[in-house]
């Protein structure tokens, strides 16, 4: 119970995942708000219940959760979702950032639309919903409220790594990793860690990538949701800008960039004198690492 009575709002919560994690979150002790809009893969709107069956789910376990429908990648709709889970549950500990739509193409055939929508929903969503969380919390810390606040982000492997025919959705899932550090250093004067993890897992948004015998066991959500409910946690209080790999029972740290080799030279270099050493320094350099590197 390592997350007994804190509140906790999971996006992306109606499946996969986000589910996964609202689940092991109350199991826990959380109480959690369910946020999903009932979205197809691609962000076309279905408009299922799956957020009020998943919260239904988890008051039949004995915990204590509601339903939200709110876009999270709306401006005024991610403000309204932090404070309908203050008016409910009187405070707000931790936000899991997990929403995500797909639209994966090669960079020749993306649309601007295909591009613009899956930015949206995952960098501009996880960034409106840290503002607004953000916000509320300095607003406690100000008022000599203590706060021991949260924030899990959901990046990737093809943010990391990269891709092929991924181009948007990794490019927002780098800009999350970024946003992770950059608030964790914000942030940690009002008592919020932020961190993220990259996961590896089969699920209704990976089912077509992550293929080959028993993908959907030895790669199942609930080998992600434990370190999701750790960091959401008291427990992880020390822990702050970091990014966690998770990959079936495969825990690793994702290191960020780092200085590597460098010189400088006498003047202004002429684009001949500048190409060699730019190549004496890549003959120093490590290699760029890609997917599946050091599993």
């Amino acid at each position: 119970m390592i997350c007994e009575d804190r509140v906790v709002i999971v996006t992306g919560a109606g499946r996969g995942l986000g589910r996964s994690h609202a689940e092991a979150l109350v199991r826990a002790g959380a109480k959690v708000v369910v946020n999903d809009l009932g979205v197809e893969r691609d962000g076309a709107a279905q408009g299922k219940p799956v957020a009020e069956e998943v919260a239904a789910q988890l008051r039949a376990l004995g915990g204590e959760a509601v339903a939200s429908t709110h876009d999270i990648s709306d401006w005024e709709s991610a403000e309204a979702l932090v404070r309908q889970t203050v008016d409910t549950f009187g405070r707000l500990d931790c936000v899991v950032n997990n929403a995500g739509i797909l639209r994966d193409r090669m960079i020749v055939n993306t649309t601007v639309e295909e591009w613009d929508d899956v930015i949206r929903v995952h960098l501009r969503g996880t960034f409106a919903m840290l503002r607004f969380a953000a916000a509320y919390w300095r607003e406690q810390a100000k008022g000599g409220n203590p706060v021991e606040a949260s924030v899990v982000n959901t990046t990737s492997p093809s943010g990391l790594f990269g891709k092929p025919g991924q181009a948007n959705y990794g490019s927002a899932k780098a800009g999350i990793a970024t946003l992770t550090m950059i608030a964790a250093e914000e942030l940690g004067r009002y008592g919020v860690t932020v961190n993220a993890v990259a996961p590896v897992a089969y699920t209704r948004m990976t089912a077509d990538l992550v293929t080959g015998d028993g993908a959907s066991r030895v790669l199942a959500p609930e080998y992600v949701s434990p370190l999701v409910v750790w960091l959401a946690s008291p427990r992880s209080r020390h822990v702050t800008g970091r990014v966690f790999e998770l990959s079936g029972k495969r825990f690793g740290i994702a290191e960020p960039w780092r200085h590597g080799p460098g010189t400088v030279p006498d003047g202004v270099p002429e684009p001949e004198e500048a190409g060699a050493i730019a190549e004496s320094l890549l003959a120093c350099a490590a290699p760029p690492e890609r997917m599946g590197g050091n599993l």
